[in-house]
């Protein structure tokens, strides 16, 4: 696999520093049934990654010590880690906020009977990975099979109550690109998806979450293979907005990783890039007595990924202004 980070580290993205911290980020271990080429992390059925039960019992901790109003759980396939549902308890019954980011398909596997109903019982949010409303797409993706799977679990999640109007169950889907390109208006494609979904196989959900893809790991090997990854890096500054800056979700979230280490975000996570500075908190156990509020953020060149455009984070666009987003992914997907 070809490193991203050597081509990323000279940057000249603009300083960033930490408001008020209310989110813990946490990656509970790389094992999942999938393998998705956009995939930042490289997860698969292969990895043996995953949480001690030590680190978990901290995350508890961490949660009661810094107060934190939202524990944003994600892999891999999280509900494959064996310490998970007792996580999720444990984190409710503080009045902590979960949201399981769900490949969909978990929900179908041997052995994870029952999962959804678990989910719903907790009132614990779903965000989930459907790439596009066609089975083309999707499969092509994520695999075949992927989205007759990824319909079945959305119908089940449906019946549980999952993205029905005036439901508590949140259920808010993500759609990534499928190459080198921005993805387009957020608010025009959740509209589509709200009525294919709703005509074809009679789902409903909240909100759709339109994520650019990172130049690292999985997808930032095959941009360097296919001759693509400056073209898509100029891409991502050429449509950067400052206005997007203040709502970057590394202004407000702690990413930790398998074991317990910590980082501005997720893809800082993969890069290893760490929290700046000699007297940062660098684990989960610094945190029980260390605060970050203020602190300023690491940054690189995959950060215009978050900037471009709409803007891009977990939680989705970050402002209204889809212009320079649709226009440039039209360019890039004439190029691809």
């Amino acid at each position: 696999m070809h490193a991203t980070l050597p081509l990323l580290e000279i940057s000249d993205f603009p300083a960033i520093r930490r408001d008020r911290l209310s989110t813990l980020q946490l990656n509970i271990g790389y094992l999942c049934n999938q393998s998705c080429l956009h995939c930042h992390v490289n997860a698969g059925p292969t990895r043996t990654e995953m949480m001690s039960s030590e680190n978990i019992d901290l995350v508890v901790e961490v949660l009661k010590k810094q107060k934190i109003e939202t524990l944003d759980i994600t892999g891999g396939a999280p509900e494959m880690h064996s310490g998970f549902r007792d996580l999720v308890v444990r984190a409710r019954k503080l009045g902590v906020e979960v949201i399981d980011r769900c490949n969909l398909t978990i929900l179908s596997e041997p052995g994870y009977e029952g999962t959804a109903e678990f989910l719903a019982e907790q009132g614990v949010q779903i965000v989930a990975s459907l790439p596009c409303y066609s089975a083309d797409n999707v499969d092509a993706q994520r695999g075949n099979g992927t989205f007759d799977k990824s319909i079945w679990a959305l119908q089940k999640l449906g019946s549980l109550g999952y993205g029905n109007p005036g439901s508590p169950l949140k259920l808010n889907l993500v759609y990534n690109p499928q190459g080198p390109s921005l993805p387009p208006a957020q608010e025009q494609l959740e509209a589509d998806y709200k009525r294919e979904l709703k005509a074809h196989f009679g789902i409903e959900f909240n909100s759709l979450f339109a994520l650019a893809n990172m130049p690292i790991k999985r997808f930032g090997s095959f941009l360097i293979s296919k001759g693509q990854f400056h073209g898509y890096m100029d891409l991502l500054k050429a449509n950067h907005s400052d206005a997007n800056l203040p709502n970057v979700m590394c202004k407000t979230t702690i990413s930790v990783d398998w074991l317990g280490n910590l980082y501005d975000c997720d893809f800082n996570q993969q890069l290893d890039i760490g929290l700046p500075g000699s007297s940062a908190p660098k684990h989960l156990t610094d945190l029980l007595t260390a605060e970050v509020d203020g602190r300023a953020i690491r940054v690189a060149d995959h950060c215009f990924g978050c900037t471009a455009g709409a803007g891009s984070s977990c939680g989705g666009s970050l402002s209204s202004d889809t212009e320079a987003g649709a226009e440039s992914t039209e360019s890039a997907e004439q190029e691809a």
